[in-house]
């Protein structure tokens, strides 16, 4: 058992992604976190499409926020050879927003396919990414391959564990890449300490992602817990991390219908207090 005995995070090494806010605007965002005391903005591709990529990235080095990261590349499992390299062309654009924002990584969500075994996506996984990343060390970006829970299997992620991450990792070997730890996706996994020691031996534990997860959720995907709202130990796991190496930001994302409904400025008051007693 990992030592729960942790001082609270300070605001200033907490980010928070925009779709944990996803009704705000990016101005609205990158304001009222800066504003409330956090230290950074990790920032979903939805937030920047409505506006110029220049002007989004005006906004954040504006806002004197931390980008810990853009959300998301990856899906690069396809049946058909076409699907694939418009992906990879996909993926391009996204190191270039990366880039142009000041984002430090950009979380990879691999993809999955019922067409596509999942050994074989894994392979497919794995030649993106080796494609992919010397083009994103040169833009001086890196790349955090985010496993999702098992759950998403069949059309949002052929990679479900930490192990399996951090195997595409060994396999393609190149400092820029690296793993994102979701609380919310490898919280039940009985490797988690010892898989979280071997990645922070390696240099690959990139990103720390928090939120909650909720046994009684309305919606797999838009039904996530704010931290305190659900069953993940959340401080056992800072402490993994920490004492894996890890000394990030913490970035709050929470997928929310229920809370998206409500008065934003009081949910990110809420989320201050959760950060407090939770994290």
């Amino acid at each position: 058992m990992s030592d729960t005995n942790l001082a609270t995070v300070p605001l200033e090494r907490i980010a928070v992604h925009t779709i944990t806010n996803r009704p705000w605007s990016l101005r609205e965002c990158v304001d009222a976190y800066a504003a409330a005391g956090f230290g950074g903005v990790s920032v979903w591709r939805e937030a920047i499409q409505p506006i110029e990529l220049g002007e989004a990235a005006r906004i954040i080095s504006g806002s004197g926020l931390r980008v810990p990261a853009l959300v998301r590349g990856g899906f690069m499992v396809h049946a058909s050879e076409a699907d694939r390299a418009r992906a990879a062309d996909d993926n391009k654009r996204c190191v270039g927003e990366a880039a142009a924002i000041g984002a430090e990584m950009i979380v990879i969500v691999p993809g999955s396919s019922p067409d596509v075994p999942l050994a074989e996506g894994r392979k497919m996984v794995q030649g993106a990414l080796a494609s992919m990343v010397e083009h994103a060390a040169s833009a001086g970006v890196k790349l955090a391959l985010e496993p999702l829970h098992p759950m998403y299997a069949g059309d949002r992620s052929c990679v479900n564990t930490l192990t399996q991450a951090r195997e595409i990792c060994e396999a393609i070997d190149r400092p820029h890449l690296g793993v994102a730890v979701d609380v919310f996706h490898v919280w039940w996994d009985d490797r988690l300490e010892h898989e979280i020691a071997l990645l922070g031996k390696q240099d690959r534990l990139f990103a720390f992602h928090v939120c909650d997860f909720k046994p009684d959720m309305n919606n797999i995907l838009t039904d996530r817990g704010l931290m305190g709202e659900g069953c993940v130990p959340i401080r056992e796991i800072r402490s993994m991390m920490e004492n894996a190496g890890f000394s990030g930001m913490i970035e709050v994302e929470v997928l929310s219908e229920h809370h998206w409904a409500r008065d934003q400025t009081a949910y990110l008051a809420e989320i201050v207090r959760a950060c407090e007693a939770h994290v």
